[in-house]
């Protein structure tokens, strides 16, 4: 990362993280009152292929003793219904803003993976993960609903891994790769400014 894009990500972070504030303590609240605790769901990610963090987002599942591998169909009635909003609006992602802070993560880059994709394929990752993870990408902008497609249609635990690692991980290694050869101050922007306006359209 460099040391433009690191301060760019800084500054950015503490200004939304001022102004968003009121709408990360409501959230908060309106999760405690309606769901209960936890609010926040902390998830071990990788930032390189050896070394991991804990990401904060907002709760938006029940939680289960022996959760594992990522969201498919079979997860689908664990998502509460102020979960599912905030999915499609990805408000649960707002605490990941500290994530920012602390340097775990970047506003755009690679979404970081789970360790047991890593543990998987540490080449590909390794290639990957030369850029710092981000909250979203060029992965995230281009396949994300297809991702959601593909992934909603498992019923099982086992088929959701099957189909996230034959069909998921090598597309979007192969857009991660791309943004790693394009990426930009501009280019970063860009692909926040796709993230931001389909979720603005839903209001």
């Amino acid at each position: 990362m460099t040391l433009g894009k690191r301060f760019f990500d800084i500054g950015l972070a503490l200004v939304l993280s001022i102004i968003l504030a009121p709408v990360v303590l409501i959230l908060a609240v309106v999760l405690l009152v309606k769901e209960g605790g936890p609010v926040f769901y902390l998830s071990e990610r990788m930032k390189t292929v050896d070394k991991g963090f804990l990401l904060i987002k907002f709760r938006t599942m029940r939680m289960v003793s022996d959760d594992r591998g990522v969201s498919g169909g079979d997860k689908l009635d664990r998502i509460t219904p102020l979960g599912r909003i905030m999915r499609k609006t990805r408000l649960d992602e707002l605490p990941q803003l500290w994530n920012v802070l602390r340097g775990d993560i970047s506003f755009v880059g690679p979404r970081p993976p789970l360790r047991i994709y890593v543990e998987q394929f540490p080449e590909l990752y390794g290639q990957v993960l030369k850029s710092r993870p981000g909250i979203t990408g060029l992965a995230s902008v281009r396949f994300y609903a297809h991702e959601e497609l593909l992934l909603s249609r498992c019923h099982t635990a086992q088929e959701t891994d099957r189909v996230y690692v034959r069909d998921c991980i090598p597309r979007k290694a192969k857009l991660d790769i791309i943004y790693q050869k394009h990426r930009s101050l501009c280019f970063d922007i860009r692909l926040m400014i796709e993230t931001i306006l389909p979720r603005i359209q839903k209001f």
